[in-house]
């Protein structure tokens, strides 16, 4: 995925560790607050990974103002798809075009991948951001409930 040429005053580009405290705090924002040693932890494990992607998008003074992390999703019942693990912009950005950029940047790798479409899951209280994703012609195909089992011996990461 080559890096998008400014779009007025942002730049989408790939991820790097140096993004990390400003991903750690844009998460914390949306309501997933993380420390900066546990994101670069699942950073450093998802770069290595040929099948994920995380872009960054950069206002003009090189300020880190969203992000979106984007990974194959293969399944037996399905062509390869792709599903946008996270979307994330500045709440003093946002408006501007920055999430469609971003959106547009995880279309593209997940088009490079031979994907044949893109999956979102956003929580039934994101009125806003269910609008925003109607607007790219997204649509909402499922409404289901998603369980969760937690291993007290796992690490936090």
């Amino acid at each position: 995925m080559k890096t998008h040429p400014p779009h007025g005053d942002t730049t989408i580009r790939k991820a790097h560790t140096d993004d990390i405290a400003a991903i750690t705090a844009l998460s914390g924002q949306l309501g997933y607050p993380s420390t900066d040693a546990q994101v670069h932890h699942r950073f450093d494990d998802i770069q290595r990974r040929e099948d994920h992607g995380v872009y960054v998008s950069e206002g003009p003074d090189g300020q880190v103002i969203g992000w979106v992390h984007v990974f194959l999703r293969p399944l037996l019942i399905s062509e390869l798809s792709a599903e946008i693990g996270g979307l994330v912009v500045d709440r003093r950005r946002q408006g501007e075009g920055v999430g469609r950029l971003l959106m547009t940047s995880a279309e593209a790798w997940a088009r490079e991948q031979g994907c044949a479409r893109v999956v979102i899951r956003s929580n039934t209280l994101r009125k806003g951001a269910h609008e925003f994703y109607q607007s790219l012609r997204y649509e909402n195909i499922k409404t289901q409930r998603v369980f969760s089992k937690t291993f007290p011996e796992a690490s936090p990461s």
